[in-house]
């Protein structure tokens, strides 16, 4: 596949849910970047579809976040890029970015556990 990010990508392990027409559905994100993000799931998706959904932060908070799905493996999971984020989503999302950066190579991945609402 050919590099066409434009964000360098962060290892991160962040909880998620997501939904599609008719259910909801958990995720892992396993990289992120200011413009998108892999998510980790067995749910089927379809390349161009829009995709909501909820990141669970480290300090328990919840980043409300859409993107278009851009590639996906049957099975595995999908990568989207992030549309129409608001100043309070991009504000947030730089501030995930930003632990993750300080956190550095070395150190375990940022992680939180997913807590149903």
């Amino acid at each position: 596949m050919d590099e066409r990010r434009s964000k360098p990508r962060l290892s991160v392990q962040l909880d998620a849910v997501w939904h599609g027409e008719q259910e909801r559905h958990s995720a892992r994100i396993t990289d992120l970047s200011e413009g998108g993000c892999y998510l980790d799931t067995v749910g089927e998706v379809m390349a161009g579809e829009i995709v909501a959904f909820r990141v669970l932060l480290p300090d328990d908070d919840w980043l409300y976040l859409e993107g278009e799905v851009r590639h996906h493996t049957h099975g595995r999971g999908f990568g989207v890029q992030f549309v129409d984020l608001n100043e309070e989503q991009t504000e947030k999302l730089l501030l995930l970015l930003k632990i993750a950066r300080e956190a550095g190579p070395e150190a375990p991945a940022i992680t939180a556990d997913l807590v149903e609402d």
